[in-house]
């Protein structure tokens, strides 16, 4: 039997979504940084009970709603698959040194001379070994904010300098949630994202470049490094720094290049870092160790075991390198499959009864253009970033909602994954109640707007994207065979 159901008004529509920002919006005043862990999921899921039930008053069954969420978390399977892999990487990349060995190399950048580019470049550096803007800010950024006040120069271009450089290397690594959740949600796969985001990536981050370095040549100082030259004493202290360590990375790269897939490459990867630890970091392995067993091969591949499923703790010397070489492991990325499978579920719920098209009617009716339709997905990016101060949302809300125009304009799904990607990953930060932003300013001590005119990464990105729409530079078709 058919279902007789009705066209939701525009007050249904928005009825879920108000209501997710206030309980969104109350999570974050509530529990600050801590929102995404538990606080946003259960506030996702009560909105999509608010659907729900505004979807059974225009006649959904719970039978075809509940076929629409499995269709909706279907859509990011792959994804949560990868980035339950990337917490193997993680593990075993930490404990082969290979993740330090990065910091380290990275760290040998720095000059007074080019404090402010060579602070941007560092975090780039972490940020795509680690996969993560907020661990980078949190550890190289706060330190550098420290190298600052010492030198005198200005906290704000350096706190620009920090978050500029981690979200660029958080959109350009693979070990990254968002950038996995992206090309998911669009429907296209990891790599190719992150080869078509070089586009609009590499530029905006060599502009960056340029314009730190122009900041930078008047700001030249002898004021001591020694904070930095400490840690990577440090680290060379705890691990076995060697370029050799670095051929794991070499690997992942030849793979991405040769456009293998994603989950394998990064299986391979972890492995390949599991082995490397065995042949590399034996003393770290050591350190490791379970009291109750007895040194040998079995004890070492347990550690190696424990870094794929739960990753590494290392003690170091101060909390900021413990939190920088410790992590890792797939237990550590269930939190983020949580809010995955939470926001995809509130979309497939919007989406299912209708209420995601009647929100999106008014937009479309202002598109009139490839240029129109990507400015709109940034646009509705940064306002789900405004309104639910939650990236995910960013990503997952407007993916769903401008998915069926991009192919209807004859545009490849990497077009929408690199605009949702351009607005809701690289804006968060310039929001402060939003949690990227809130956190940036808790760990660098450094208001958002107060850096964001220097964040120039976090500008320029969705500006050349809306850029190259209007004037179809780099604009892949579906019908264009050739690829990025």
């Amino acid at each position: 039997m058919t279902e007789q159901t009705k066209q939701p008004s525009y007050l249904q529509a928005l009825l879920p979504l108000t209501l997710l920002v206030i309980m969104l919006a109350s999570s974050v005043y509530l529990f600050g940084e801590d929102s995404s862990y538990g606080p946003n999921q259960i506030a996702l899921l009560i909105a999509a009970a608010i659907a729900t039930a505004v979807g059974f008053q225009n006649g959904y069954s719970w039978k075809t709603i509940e076929e629409g969420i499995t269709n909706g978390i279907s859509v990011a399977l792959g994804a949560i698959l990868i980035i339950l892999m990337v917490g193997s990487l993680i593990g075993t990349w930490l404990l082969a040194g290979i993740v330090p060995t990065m910091i380290y190399y990275g760290l040998e950048l720095l000059s007074p001379s080019w404090f402010y580019a060579a602070s941007c470049l560092i975090c780039a550096i972490v940020a795509i070994s680690i996969g993560s803007s907020w661990t980078t800010a949190a550890t190289i950024g706060v330190a550098l904010i420290g190298v600052a006040t010492g030198m005198e120069l200005s906290v704000e271009i350096t706190a620009g300098a920090v978050v500029s450089g981690a979200y660029f290397g958080d959109k350009m690594s693979p070990l990254s949630d968002t950038t996995n959740l992206a090309p998911a949600v669009s429907g296209t796969d990891l790599f190719s994202h992150i080869r078509y985001m070089t586009w609009t990536a590499i530029p905006a981050f060599l502009i960056s470049l340029l314009l730190f370095t122009l900041l930078g040549l008047s700001a030249g100082s002898s004021a001591n490094l020694q904070s930095l030259e400490q840690m990577q004493f440090e680290l060379q202290a705890l691990f076995n720094i060697t370029p050799l360590v670095l051929l794991p990375l070499v690997a992942l790269f030849v793979l991405a290049v040769m456009k293998k897939p994603a989950l394998p490459t990064i299986f391979i990867g972890a492995i390949l870092g599991g082995v490397w630890a065995l042949i590399f970091q034996q003393d770290i392995i050591a350190s490791i160790m379970t009291p109750e067993r007895s040194a040998g091969i079995l004890a070492q591949l347990e550690v190696v075991w424990i870094a794929l499923a739960e990753g590494i703790s290392v003690e170091a010397s101060s909390d900021d390198l413990t939190s920088l070489v410790s992590g890792g492991g797939m237990a550590g990325m269930t939190n983020t499959v949580w809010l995955i499978i939470s926001a995809m579920t509130f979309g497939a719920v919007m989406e299912t009864t209708g209420l995601l098209q009647k929100l999106i009617q008014g937009i479309l009716k202002m598109v009139k253009s490839t240029g129109s339709l990507i400015f709109s997905t940034i646009c509705t990016g940064f306002g789900t970033n405004v309104l639910t101060a939650d990236q995910y949302m960013a990503i997952v809300l407007p993916g769903r909602m401008f998915r069926k125009a991009y192919q209807e304009y004859d545009l490849d799904p990497r077009v929408l994954s690199r605009s949702l990607e351009s607005s809701g990953t690289v804006t968060s930060a310039l929001i402060p109640w939003n949690t990227c932003g809130a956190y940036m300013f808790s760990v660098l001590g450094v208001y958002p707007l107060a850096y964001a005119p220097f964040a120039f990464f976090l500008l320029l990105v969705p500006t050349l994207a809306i850029i190259y729409g209007y004037t179809n530079f780099k604009i892949l078709r579906l019908s264009d065979q050739k690829t990025a």
